[in-house]
């Protein structure tokens, strides 16, 4: 059991929910809730990160791109915790459970009086399974390209935030698109540092992040750029709503000192720790902005 708690890296799974957490307290705050809803949200989506998650250690396992160079964590394939064959019937499990969990909040959500939106919502739930497969497994392997960003952008941020709020609301509310650029980006920077911390190792291996596009110090400028856009778009979201700005400002500070730390960094070991602060940190601003759309606006 430990091996695979190990593989599921429930450190990435805070960051998964971010956007759901924003999108379920936006839509209380407009007056709608339910709180099956909720629950299913967060196990799809926790589902979908695990897979994520599972797919990834597979694919770089299989590659080659996972070896005895890499800075960060030990992967179950690479240090020969998990085999192959065992992990290859974790994804299709995990992606069995996953879309199950998916057509059950959308039956919840929009029941047999909305089809068209059942049938949206049903192949956004197979698109999140084929990005979580294929961000590295397989010849097409959009993380071996420098497309990661893109996807996680656009699952993370618009369709977990917009998508969870639509849940709920039936209706599209364009101010919300704020937020969830804010969580979409902070995710973003997370994969950033983790290519950041992986540039030799990836260009060794072929996988053209990025990162190993535009080279370690204009991934920095990159860094800066999408991070400093995530902290003003919380803070016009939190004007334009009228609610307090404790969460726009603990996101401000945290994100200054982080960029500080990211400027200074001279080893690529000097990335790892900051994944694990802007991951907690996003998640951190998902509550705060929560609570403050619940209880304090």
């Amino acid at each position: 059991m430990k091996k695979w708690i190990q593989a599921a890296r429930l450190r990435t799974l805070p960051l998964s929910v971010s956007g759901i957490i924003v999108g379920s307290a936006y839509a209380y705050f407009q007056g709608f809730e339910n709180s099956l809803i909720i629950v299913f949200a967060l196990l799809t989506t926790l589902g979908f990160q695990v897979l994520s998650n599972f797919a990834n250690d597979y694919g770089d396992g299989v590659k080659g791109t996972d070896n005895e160079n890499r800075v960060g964590p030990q992967r179950a394939i690479q240090s020969g915790a998990i085999s192959v064959d065992q992990m290859k019937k974790a994804i299709i499990i995990t992606a069995v459970l996953s879309l199950i969990s998916a057509v059950t909040l959308i039956y919840i959500s929009f029941g047999k009086e909305n089809f068209g939106y059942s049938l949206l919502f049903f192949f956004l739930g197979i698109a999140s399974i084929i990005a979580a497969i294929k961000y590295t497994v397989g010849k097409g392997a959009y993380g071996y390209s420098g497309f990661g960003d893109v996807f996680v952008f656009i699952f993370f941020g618009l369709v977990s935030v917009l998508g969870s709020n639509f849940l709920f609301t039936k209706q599209f509310d364009w101010i919300l698109v704020l937020p969830a650029v804010a969580v979409g980006l902070l995710s973003v920077a997370v994969l950033n540092l983790n290519n950041m911390r992986d540039i030799e190792n990836d260009r060794n291996s072929g996988k053209n992040t990025i990162v190993v596009k535009m080279g370690l110090q204009t991934a920095k400028y990159y860094h800066y750029t999408i991070v400093v856009i995530a902290v003003l778009a919380t803070v016009v979201f939190s004007f334009l709503v009228g609610i307090n700005y404790f969460a726009a400002l603990f996101i401000a500070v945290l994100m200054f000192r982080h960029l500080k730390t990211v400027q200074k960094a001279k080893t690529y070991t000097d990335f790892d720790p900051e994944l694990k602060k802007v991951a907690l940190g996003t998640f951190a601003l998902a509550i705060l902005l929560s609570l403050t759309l619940v209880f304090f606006y």
